[in-house]
C-alpha cells in the first residue's frame, strides 16, 4: 500500500470519527449544525471558542454535550463583577487538620471550561484565563500546574452595549481561535425539540 493510500484511509477514518462526534453532540443540541462543526474543529485544532447568542439557545448544553461525547470533565464559571482571578485558577489555603498549606485548584482544571458571560468581569479577572488558554497550565503562588489535555475554553459574552459589561482586552480576544454565533432554531428544528 502506498503512502498516499495510507494517508487517504487515515483521513477517511478521522472524518468518520468527527462525524460520529458531531452526531453525538447533535442528539442533545438540536440544529445548530454549523456551531457544532465549528466547536469540533476548534477542539481538533486545539483552539478556544467565543460564543455569542441570546440566553436560552443551548450554549451550556453544547459544552456539556461535547464533554460527555469525548468523556471529558466539564466545569462552568459564571463571570460576575466581584469574581476574583483566584476563583478561576485556584489558590493556596491553610489546612488546619494537616497544619500545612495546600493548593485548592480552581475550575480551570478540567477539559472543557464554559466561561459564561466573560465580559461581565473586569479585565483583571478575565486575565486569569490568559495563561491557561495559551499554555494549558496554571501558576498558583509561583508553582506551575499542567492541565490534562484536551483543554478547550468556550466563553460566552453579552453585547458590550449592555450595562455592567467590560470589553474583552485584545490579549484575551487573541486567545480565541473562533467566534461563533448561536441563533434561534428554524421551525423544523423547534418541532424536533
Amino acid at each position: 500500500m502506498s503512502d498516499l493510500q495510507v494517508q487517504e484511509q487515515l483521513s477517511e477514518k478521522v472524518l468518520r470519527k468527527l462525524g460520529q462526534l458531531e452526531q453525538e453532540i447533535g442528539k442533545a443540541v438540536i440544529g445548530q449544525r454549523q456551531v457544532i462543526r465549528d466547536t469540533t474543529i476548534a477542539l481538533l485544532a486545539g483552539g478556544h471558542v467565543l460564543v455569542e447568542g441570546v440566553p436560552g439557545l443551548g450554549k451550556t448544553l453544547l459544552v456539556r454535550s461535547l464533554a460527555a461525547a469525548v468523556g471529558g470533565v466539564f466545569n462552568r464559571v459564571q463571570f460576575t463583577p466581584d469574581l476574583m482571578p483566584s476563583d478561576i485558577s485556584g489558590h493556596i489555603m491553610f489546612d488546619r487538620k494537616s497544619d500545612s498549606f495546600r493548593v485548592r485548584k480552581g475550575p480551570v482544571f478540567c477539559n472543557f471550561l464554559l466561561a459564561d458571560e466573560i465580559n461581565r468581569a473586569p479585565a483583571k479577572t478575565q486575565s486569569a484565563l490568559l495563561e491557561v488558554m495559551q499554555e494549558q497550565q496554571v501558576t498558583i503562588e509561583g508553582q506551575t500546574y499542567e492541565l490534562q489535555l484536551p483543554f478547550l475554553a468556550l466563553a460566552t459574552q453579552n453585547p458590550i452595549e449592555q450595562e455592567g459589561t467590560y470589553p474583552l482586552p485584545q490579549a484575551q480576544l487573541d486567545r480565541f481561535l473562533l467566534k461563533v454565533y448561536i441563533d434561534y432554531p428554524d421551525m423544523d428544528e423547534e418541532l424536533l425539540m
